[in-house]
């Protein structure tokens, strides 16, 4: 990989950055030129805390009217402390630049630049993306003319109700900060708010600054000093007495806990305090998805996946617990069973982000991940879990692990396709070394679920999974971010062809950029995951697997992925089953760009261990009979979870979509 793109000498970036920066007094800039600098001069810790960095990676620009001769130009001037990447899709380059902040564990970010109209749109899904992981981007989307003079322009949108709304007022709902730059000296508050938003682990999520084509250009006098190099503090709230004093009091009374590990856990660099927490109280730790990877896949209290997604282990103890300590998490309706999992446990809610605490009725503790945990442990010393409860957590964990063993390493028969389990042991047996360093990327499908349960993560970041929106096609766009922020490691993005044709085009910008990735491809040929979800709600198989969709004389297209990959500039093979498999890993990890592997899976087949219930919605009213017998199994559902009774009657159907 080039390193200059994004791993350039922070040194460097600074004196390029004063060099325009007079001592005092105001300097004369535009508002472009002034948002690309001030992006250029902010600065982090690095990992080992030894120096600084950028804070801003990169910009991810794609080029049109709008953003072209205002914010280009800038991004022109500082190209060397501020590199800029070209992408093909706009959704997808904004998908890399929240995967390369999630890779930082939050600690470094992107932005992205486009134009008005279609680019500016394409980022919403991106911002959605990022609004509900919780994940940092700086999306600058170019707007039409403040002016207005040339109304209506190329790609606007005009609102026949209000002179005032562009497209990009449709960034509000799902950015954490939205602001207009009308005029340049705005800079001045919004850039500080906008950095505050983006650093602070409360209000952490997408900031879009929509500007102006003509406020991009327009110069103004800047007070030179807002340039200077500064280092970024990140905010995260320290936990109150009384708030630790009655988690205290709630913990003690537990005989059963249960830590469910969210994405807080890694965001706030806590693995290490959690490991700690967890020996010394005998505390048995289910991960979500944003969690997975908080503590080693084989810590002897690592239940695993929880939930829907779930492990056997996990939600037995989750069924049983009588106190939920959860940590960092969103307790989405997978994590929780559609709220039917731990309905019987006193919940505590450790989270920097108040809104999060409070789900599930929880005592909330405001706090920030690791310093919770170490205020809790002096309170805490000389207190454990019932012996026998952590006897059985143990027991359950170390059972799932040979489960898991055996999953991934089934015999295989020529005559029978592959499933998502048999390709996942292949990938992690691929590895020379321990498969820890590897980092596998997914997002949507029946994969995300696999892997939860199946993929052993040997440390923190080794598992970046997308499963808050589950984005079709944030996978080898978010598999791009990670490699930029880890290019050390092997990034191994695993998709279906659904996701492939969803979105694949920056396989290019990887083999441009030489960001080198291996991505699996698992053709089951259609939306497996849906079709399964389809007919176990009743529906008949039906415009979801090619077979099922309507068709010309001509019929469902044979998608040769090797071809399209390699025509995109990366190699690529095509497998016939895992000992291929295997092997085309080997060449893939010896090559020196990215490389494409796709092979032919079983739509039907998934892993039968584990899983809980999740609340999809079947119609009332049916012809089908099958329609009519789910519906009655899904009222029974919502009365088993309304009812007040024994802990052992609440819903534990499995249905892993």
């Amino acid at each position: 990989m080039n390193q200059r793109v994004l791993h350039h000498d922070a040194a460097s970036a600074n004196d390029a950055t004063q060099a325009h920066v007079p001592s005092g007094g105001t300097v004369r800039l535009t508002t472009a030129q002034a948002l690309v600098r001030y992006l250029a001069a902010q600065q982090v810790a690095t990992e080992d805390g030894a120096g600084t960095e950028p804070l801003f990676g990169g910009v991810f620009a794609i080029f049109g009217h709008g953003n072209v001769a205002g914010i280009g130009e800038a991004l022109y001037q500082h190209r060397e402390a501020l590199p800029t990447l070209r992408a093909h899709n706009e959704q997808a380059m904004a998908h890399s630049a929240i995967a390369y902040a999630k890779a930082h564990f939050r600690r470094r970010m992107m932005a992205v630049t486009t134009s008005i109209g279609p680019g500016a749109t394409n980022l919403i899904t991106a911002a959605a993306l990022a609004h509900v992981n919780r994940l940092p981007v700086l999306l600058l989307p170019g707007d039409v003319f403040i002016s207005r003079a040339p109304d209506p322009v190329l790609q606007q949108v005009e609102d026949f109700h209000d002179g005032g709304v562009s497209a990009n007022d449709a960034f509000k709902p799902v950015s954490r900060y939205f602001d207009r730059i009308v005029h340049p000296a705005q800079l001045l508050n919004a850039l500080p708010r906008a950095l505050r938003v983006l650093t602070d682990a409360a209000l952490c999520g997408p900031v879009t600054l929509a500007l102006p084509q003509d406020v991009q250009a327009q110069a103004w006098d800047f007070p030179a000093d807002f340039f200077a190099p500064r280092v970024v503090t990140f905010h995260s709230p320290a936990p109150r007495a009384e708030d630790i004093d009655a988690a205290v009091a709630r913990l003690r009374r537990a005989r059963r806990p249960l830590i469910v590990a969210g994405g807080g856990v890694l965001y706030g660099r806590a693995t290490d305090a959690l490991h700690r927490f967890a020996a010394a109280h005998g505390i048995p730790v289910a991960e979500t998805q944003a969690g997975k990877g908080s503590l080693a896949w084989n810590d002897p209290l690592n239940a695993g996946a929880l939930g829907v997604t779930g492990s056997p282990a996990a939600n037995a103890l989750a069924h049983d617990a009588d106190c939920v300590l959860a940590i960092g998490t969103r307790l989405q309706d997978f994590t929780t069973g559609s709220n039917t999992l731990f309905t019987q446990a006193d919940v505590i809610g450790i989270n920097a982000n108040p809104f999060d605490g409070i789900k599930h009725r929880a005592l909330a503790v405001e706090a920030d991940a690791r310093l919770a945990l170490d205020a809790l442990a002096e309170p805490l010393q000389g207190w454990h879990a019932d012996r026998s409860w952590t006897a059985r957590a143990h027991k359950l964990a170390a059972s799932w692990r040979d489960t898991v063993s055996t999953l991934t390493h089934a015999p295989q028969r020529d005559t029978v396709l592959p499933y998502e389990g048999d390709v996942i042991g292949a990938v992690q047996r691929s590895s020379a070394r321990s498969a820890q360093d590897d980092i596998v990327v997914c997002a949507a499908g029946t994969l995300p679920a696999e892997l939860h349960k199946l993929w052993r993560a040997g440390k923190p970041g080794a598992y970046h999974v997308e499963y808050g929106y589950s984005c079709m096609g944030y996978e080898i766009a978010g598999g791009l971010g990670v490699k930029l922020a880890r290019p050390a490691r092997e990034v191994i993005v695993i998709l279906g062809d659904g996701s492939y044709l969803m979105m694949n085009s920056e396989i290019a910008t990887s083999v441009m950029i030489g960001a080198k990735l291996i991505v699996v491809v698992l053709d089951n040929r259609g939306y497996g995951c849906i079709n399964r979800l389809q007919q176990a709600c009743g529906g008949a198989p039906f415009n979801n697997l090619l077979d099922d969709c309507m068709q010309a004389p001509l019929g469902a297209p044979k998608i040769d992925f090797a071809a399209h990959a390699r025509a995109l500039g990366a190699h690529a093979e095509h497998v016939a089953n895992i000992g291929e498999l295997e092997s085309a890993l080997q060449r893939a990890r010896a090559a020196d760009r990215t490389y494409v592997i796709s092979i032919d899976t079983d739509p039907g087949r998934t892993t039968d261990e584990g899983g809980w219930w999740w609340e999809v919605a079947v119609p009332e009213v049916s012809a089908r009979d099958a329609v009519r017998a789910a519906r009655s199994q899904y009222d029974a559902q919502l009365a088993a979870r309304a009812a007040p009774t024994d802990p052992g009657d609440r819903p534990r159907h499995i249905d892993n979509e």
